[in-house]
């Protein structure tokens, strides 16, 4: 399936995209839209863009969205859904440690890849080892 999503692609956005191969579609193809554009083809899933189904829902990142809308119940996933809520949103209290350094990491791979696709490579490491070290 072709996953499209806004180009500088952020924490919430690799997460996705790790997710969507690693537990939903392994054959997954991404394009990358500039921010603001709304025109999505019909033979694509849109995610991580305003008012599509697999957004922010309810103050969460859209990585929890796609856990809820897949029925996703591993546990290890919930807890990063956690960690990229307070990653890719602003939060009083933060609850998981490890999410401004998620975040770090996140950014400074967007900064030192010249295409989002090369970002999303380079991010899919990071996330692989975060899920194995959770676990």
């Amino acid at each position: 399936m072709n996953w499209i999503t806004w180009q500088n692609i952020g924490v919430d956005r690799m997460g996705c995209a790790w997710l969507i191969r690693r537990f939903i579609d392994p054959e997954a193809q991404f394009e990358f839209i500039p921010e603001g554009e709304t025109h999505i083809s019909s033979n694509s899933e849109a995610f991580d863009i305003p008012f599509v189904r697999l957004t922010h829902r309810q103050g969460h990142s859209s990585f929890h969205t796609f856990l809820e809308e897949y029925n996703l119940t591993d546990q290890t996933l919930w807890r990063i859904a956690r960690i990229i809520n307070e990653a890719d949103e602003i939060h009083e209290i933060n609850l998981e440690p490890i999410a401004i350094g998620l975040d770090t990491i996140c950014r400074g791979i967007r900064r030192n890849c010249k295409t989002d696709h090369a970002a999303l490579e380079q991010s899919h490491l990071i996330f692989e080892a975060l899920y194995t070290e959770l676990s």
